[in-house]
């Protein structure tokens, strides 16, 4: 008699997720437990940490009284779709379409409370309704960030540098704006040079503006350091 018996004893792997998807979305928010030494960590755990510094700072109450939204979305609402962007950032997704790959992610689906996200053009959607007057404030949501983060982690600089400086991005084809200017990689190619401004002692973004091809004046430059100087924390 022959006994057909395989030779290896791999142990099988254990399973990552369930077949079935939950009828109800998972709740992860600040109060949730966790620890690093589990084995079967999800690649995103990261965001659990960031989940809970938002919530101590009161992010979602700052974004829903400083944002003037008159359209929302019915997938979910203006401050999920918010959170959304801003976690897919945190994850190094800057893109709208890449957010596929974070659509049934478990750990970000229970910080946002729903069972998976809209597709891309829900996203496009929400921002193509928003009025131009949402972008400053949006600047004031960053400030009013900035300065409750400086405050818990007890940051008082007494003065700061503003590096402030342009970008060259190239383009290819005819938009508007574009500009044959200064664009050492790509000579003779159309380019934008937006304005970007950043502060030395903490590496932090603190505004910038879109600019066309064109070198920036003077008087721009002045005028978009003064719009800075109205960012920075108070103090």
């Amino acid at each position: 008699m022959v006994i057909d018996r395989g030779q290896r004893s791999a142990k099988k792997p254990v399973q990552q997720g369930c077949g079935e998807y939950p009828l109800e979305p998972t709740k992860i928010n600040a109060s949730t437990r966790f620890d690093f030494a589990g084995k079967n960590l999800t690649a995103y755990g990261g965001l659990l940490p960031v989940a809970t510094l938002l919530e101590k700072l009161q992010f979602q109450q700052l974004v829903e009284e400083t944002l003037t939204v008159k359209r929302e979305t019915r997938a979910m609402p203006m401050y999920q779709v918010v959170l959304a962007m801003v976690r897919a950032l945190y994850v190094g997704f800057s893109r709208l379409h890449h957010l596929r790959f974070l659509a049934r992610e478990p750990m970000l689906m229970g910080i946002l409370k729903v069972l998976r996200l809209p597709p891309q053009c829900t996203f496009w959607r929400f921002l193509a309704s928003l009025h131009g007057s949402v972008a400053q404030q949006v600047l004031e949501v960053q400030r009013q960030m900035r300065q409750r983060v400086w405050e818990a982690a007890h940051v008082k600089l007494e003065s700061v540098t503003l590096d402030t400086d342009t970008t060259v991005h190239t383009v290819y084809g005819n938009q508007m704006g574009a500009r044959k200017s200064y664009n050492p990689k790509n000579r003779g190619k159309k380019s934008y040079q937006p304005i970007l401004t950043f502060l030395a002692e903490t590496k932090e973004y603190v505004g910038g503006e879109l600019h066309n091809g064109d070198r920036p004046t003077g008087i721009q430059i002045a005028r978009h350091v003064d719009g800075v100087i109205i960012a920075l924390p108070r103090g």
